[in-house]
């Protein structure tokens, strides 16, 4: 087990400290995350991602999605069995779960489906136009100036 110090961050670095506390948190929660129900985290494109579990024997009736605080929590309530069975061999959980994600800011959930027991959650990075990089236009000394002469005649008029 790999344990990670970030003090020597705080230091040199200003503004960050929700950063370091979120890294903590999720080397933490690594360790104790549940490892029940299955999952894969894909990339489909540089800026959409999908979230696969596997919920075999779950409905949608009995699943939760919602996010808060840049937080996605996936809970299941498996309903209760009425009818009694004597198991050989239960390989199969049926148990309820809670699964959280932290997600990047930006990142928003755009769909969910269960579909043949899989449950597929769709992603999205969606940057503000104003954070993305703009092209600013240089304009030359003889450009200054003619906006000078322009500035000056509209004034004499």
């Amino acid at each position: 087990m790999n344990t990670f110090d970030f003090s020597p961050l705080f230091r040199s670095a200003v503004g960050f400290d929700h950063l370091y506390s979120k890294l903590d948190n999720a080397t933490r929660t690594a360790q104790s995350q549940p490892s029940y129900p299955p999952y894969n985290i894909e990339l489909i494109d540089e800026d959409s991602y999908r979230i696969t579990m596997a919920l075999a024997g779950f409905e949608e009736s009995d699943l939760n999605i919602e996010t808060e605080n840049n937080v996605l929590t996936i809970t299941g309530q498996q309903k209760e069995q009425t009818e009694s069975r004597q198991y050989l061999h239960q390989g199969i959980a049926a148990r309820s779960f809670e699964h959280r994600f932290q997600l990047a800011e930006h990142v928003t959930v755009t769909g969910a489906n269960l579909v043949h027991g899989l449950l597929n959650i769709e992603l999205v990075r969606e940057i503000p136009e104003a954070m993305k990089a703009h092209t600013i236009s240089i304009s030359t000394s003889a450009d200054a100036n003619k906006n000078k002469l322009k500035d000056a005649s509209i004034k004499a008029a």
